[in-house]
């Protein structure tokens, strides 16, 4: 049997819906996990996952686990298919971090859909520093984000404030509670 066959099996026998296309939107990720050691097969039988994801049937809550980035992208529904691109980057980020890499507001780290999904989530904390509205540290990352210059020193010392006391804190309490 096929990977993508054992997918859309899998899938449709935990579904409500008969065909791919409805049974695909019955489905969203509840929750992510990290497998450095990338042992873990996925659903359709593929091995070596590092990034493992449990979805859930909305509609009869059908719990499918572990299931790949690869797979849930084989949905083709825009909303999982950025939920999962946002999740691996918070992952990658977390690590550069923990790597002492220099992280820059750049796309090897950041995408807009990211910072509004750690502004959304309530990443950003109000402080005296931005006037006790976290929008400000949000609208100030997103606006250093989408200028084409390289920031000045003292953008980026603000930059590297805000990921260390508000970005860092928070992915390592959503991703790092993740690891066995």
């Amino acid at each position: 049997m096929t990977k993508p066959f054992k997918l859309t099996k899998a899938v449709l026998e935990n579904s409500t819906a008969t065909n791919w296309q409805s049974a695909v939107t019955e489905w969203q990720i509840v929750d992510q996990d990290e497998d450095d050691t990338m042992e873990t097969e996925c659903v359709c039988g593929k091995e070596g996952l590092r990034y493992l994801f449990t979805i859930k049937n909305t509609t009869n809550q059908n719990v499918l686990y572990p299931i790949g980035s690869n797979c849930i992208k084989r949905f083709e529904v825009d909303e999982l298919t950025n939920e999962v691109n946002v999740k691996e980057q918070m992952f990658k980020l977390m690590h550069g971090i923990e790597d002492r890499k220099f992280i820059t507001l750049t796309s090897e780290w950041f995408s807009r859909k990211l910072l509004t999904y750690l502004y959304e989530r309530g990443t950003f904390k109000p402080s005296p520093y931005n006037n006790f509205d976290p929008t400000v540290d949000y609208r100030f990352l997103m606006d250093m984000f989408n200028q084409r210059k390289e920031p000045t020193e003292k953008q980026q010392r603000k930059i590297t404030a805000l990921i260390m006391s508000n970005v860092f804190p928070d992915l390592k309490a959503e991703l790092a509670k993740k690891k066995p």
